[in-house]
Order: C-alpha cells, then sequence, then structure tokens
C-alpha cells in the first residue's frame, strides 16, 4: 500500500516491529523450560495379530499456560503409516493420554521409534519439537486374543455365544467320574442301585467326556497357503484357529500337539497337557515362517506313522483350487485316515462367491460368472470325493474358520469318534 500512499510505510514497519517482538515472546514462553513437555509410550510386549491392539502415550504439561500439541509417533515399517499425526490440547500443569489402536496383518517383531512432540507456543507464532526416546520391540503373536475369549466361553460352558453349536451326545461316555445324588432330567439308566439302598434317596453314577484324547493341527504352510484375505494370509488364519482349537482341547482335557509342514517336515511339538503346554503351541507358532514352496504329503504321512503311535484326532489346515490337487494327494491322505481320524479343513474362495452373485451386463461378465461357479462347483466336488473316501471335511470361508472348526471338534468328540 506505501508503494501508492507512502503513509502506509510507517505503518507496516511498526506491524514488523510488532510481529518481531511478538515473535521474541512467543520464543522465550516457549523455551522457557528445559523440560516444558514430558512424554512416554506404554504398550503391551506382545500384540495379537488381527486384533485392535492398544497403544497409549502419556503426556504431561509442565508449562504454565496450555498448549496445543502435534504428536507423531513413529510407528513400525509394517503398517506402512506415513501420515500419522495427532492434535490436542493440554491444560496447565496437567496430563493427557492419548489412546490408539493398531491392527498387525503379519507375525514377527515389530520395531517402535521415537515419540516426537510439536508444541504450539500461545500466540501460535514458534513452534517447539520434543523427541522422546521410545525405542521398543514388539513381538506379534498369533490370535492370543480370541484364544482367550474363546478359552473363558468354554470354562463356563458358553461356547454358544460365538457360534459354537451345542452337540446332542449320542450315547454316553463310560469314563466314571462320581456318585451323586439323583436330579430330574439325569438318565434313569445311570441310577447306581447299590448307592440307592445304602441311602434314603436315588443315586446315579455321574460320567464325563472322555479324556486325554490327542488332538494335532496339522498345518501346510505351502504355497496354496499363501492367498491373502482381509490382509492376512490362509496360514495365518490356520495359526490363529489352531491356537484356539488347541486352547480348547486343554480345556476339555484332551492332549494337543502342533505339526506344521510344507516340503519337509518342519515342526512337531508332541501332543500334551501339561501346564505350560499352552505357552509352548503359542511360541511354535509364533515364528512360523515359510517359503511357500510345494507341500509334500507324503513325507507327512512318513512322519505321523513314525511319531504318533497312538489313534489321534489329526485336524489338517489346507487348501485345494481344483479337484485335480485334491486326487493328487488322495493317496497320503487315505493312508494318514487309516491309522488316525482325519479331519481335513479347506476354504472357500469368498471372492469366487462375490463374482457369482454379480449381475452380468456384458459377454465378458457372463463367462467370467461361469468360469466363477465351475470353480465354486469344484470346491463341492472336493468335500463329496473327501467324503467317499471315509475322511471327514469342512469347507469354510477364513472368517468363520475357527468356529466351524471347534464345531467338528466338539462333534467328533461327542460322537466318541477319536
Amino acid at each position: 500500500m506505501s508503494y501508492f500512499f507512502p503513509g502506509f510505510f510507517r505503518l507496516g514497519e511498526l506491524i514488523l516491529l510488532l510481529l518481531g517482538i511478538a515473535v521474541v515472546i512467543d520464543s522465550l514462553l516457549a523455551y522457557s523450560k528445559h523440560n516444558g513437555i514430558f512424554g512416554e509410550r506404554i504398550t503391551s510386549d506382545r500384540f495379537s495379530i488381527g486384533d485392535s491392539n492398544k497403544v497409549v502415550i502419556r503426556l504431561f504439561n509442565h508449562y504454565a499456560f496450555p498448549v496445543q500439541v502435534s504428536i507423531i509417533d513413529e510407528l513400525p515399517v509394517q503398517f506402512q503409516e506415513r501420515k500419522w499425526i495427532r492434535k490436542i490440547n493440554i491444560s496447565r500443569n496437567a496430563g493427557y493420554l492419548l489412546e490408539y489402536f493398531l491392527q498387525p496383518v503379519t507375525r514377527g517383531e515389530y520395531f517402535f521409534e521415537n515419540i516426537n512432540v510439536f508444541v504450539h507456543a500461545p500466540l501460535q507464532l514458534v513452534k517447539r519439537r520434543y523427541t522422546f526416546a521410545a525405542k521398543e520391540t514388539v513381538k506379534v503373536y498369533p490370535s492370543y486374543v480370541q484364544m482367550r475369549r474363546y478359552q473363558l466361553l468354554a470354562v463356563s460352558n458358553r461356547l454358544q455365544e460365538v457360534g459354537v453349536k451345542s452337540i446332542r451326545k449320542i450315547g454316553h461316555s463310560m469314563e466314571f467320574e462320581q456318585i451323586k445324588e439323583y436330579v430330574r432330567g439325569d438318565d434313569n439308566r445311570t441310577i447306581n442301585w447299590k448307592a440307592t439302598a445304602r441311602k434314603d434317596g436315588l443315586m446315579v453314577n455321574n460320567y464325563t467326556d472322555e479324556r486325554s484324547q490327542q488332538i494335532y493341527c496339522l498345518i501346510n504352510k505351502g504355497r496354496v497357503m499363501k492367498m491373502p484375505f482381509a490382509g492376512m494370509t490362509l496360514l495365518d488364519y490356520a495359526i490363529n484357529a489352531s491356537l484356539v482349537l488347541s486352547n480348547v482341547a486343554l480345556v476339555k482335557q484332551d492332549k494337543a500337539g502342533i505339526i506344521t509342514f510344507e516340503k519337509n517336515l518342519d515342526t512337531f511339538l508332541p501332543a500334551d497337557k501339561k501346564p505350560t503346554q499352552m505357552n509352548l503351541i503359542l511360541e511354535t507358532l509364533y515364528k512360523q515362517k515359510t517359503e511357500f514352496l510345494e507341500a509334500d504329503f507324503e513325507k507327512l504321512f512318513s512322519a505321523i506313522r513314525n511319531r504318533i503311535t497312538n489313534r489321534s484326532l489329526l485336524i489338517l489346515f489346507t487348501n485345494f483350487e481344483s479337484v485335480e490337487s485334491l486326487l493328487r494327494e488322495m493317496a497320503a491322505l487315505k493312508k494318514i485316515a487309516h491309522y488316525h481320524l482325519l479331519l481335513v479343513v479347506f476354504f472357500e474362495n469368498t471372492e469366487l462367491k462375490s463374482l457369482i452373485d454379480k449381475k452380468a451386463a456384458t459377454l465378458e461378465d457372463i463367462y467370467i460368472k461361469t468360469i466363477a461357479e465351475k470353480f465354486a462347483y469344484e470346491k463341492r466336488l472336493m468335500v463329496k470325493e473327501l467324503h467317499k473316501n471315509g475322511i471327514p471335511s469342512i469347507l469354510t470361508t477364513p472368517e468363520n474358520l475357527t468356529v466351524n472348526t471347534v464345531n467338528k471338534y466338539l462333534e467328533l468328540k461327542n460322537k466318541l469318534s477319536i
């Protein structure tokens, strides 16, 4: 303006002088304390894959005035989060707990770096940066959050709340537990007449499920398990389901073990029900890595034949995309099923279902939909082929894998089929 009206130049100089003074005052306020802001990260030493894991950043304002702060937490590279920032206001001499959640989709070690806090001075002209050394390593395990939820429900016999069916028993186990007083609803066939003769009321024998049965989860780590679903691979879903199933089996007083394989047998954890077994299973599944090679079922049969002497329930987590791929492994599966009760668990292709449900608008859409229906039909043929050879199976979507597997385990156990 002073170019046209010279009198404004003095006003511009005055405004510039006032701005300079304000910047100096703002700087003095921002740097008036050596440690104006305190910050630290509070998190668990391990995360659960596929679940929301809470992270807390604790801040404290030592300034004598309220401040606006911007927080940038340097997250592990696995999250690929480059724009993570949070802005909050903190009152003078007050603290603040900033909570956020992370959902890892791969197992392994995650490295957190420093916490950067930018403090805005009262006049919003100066910003001071604080860097807090907060480097730490967090291990991402299979979904122990899901495991604990199922464990609590299994202990209180409330598995129906997560979709696990209440299975009607066929007959009853002959494993005696105790003699108790008769109550309405007890089976009349279990009345103990000798104990009744010694008492004033009816007494019945109480039986419990057979225990100490061996349950092995066989996890195929081959190429077919690399297919992604909701950010995780089928292998990760199989590992999560194995963890939950092993925990439920231990709650039911059965012995749980783990076998992982691909081209060669990778891990063999013998079935047991000792108190430390669950931790051994968790540590075994946490460190599973794979080159995603083709799995060798013949070597799997050889290892099972040599190492598992008692008849056991073997739950095989694998995947077949065509009937031909199933028939190639059928000979080995039949050999395993000859000595043990084998349950084959494989996956529906959810992308195929979305293609089938999609309305065809062009000739190309009709072609794609027809091919998708052909592959979906082959999945149902695989179930029939396994059933024809006396091998029970589960065809499931990844999200329903855990519930369907636990259902089938309880069904087989109540039928005394193991």
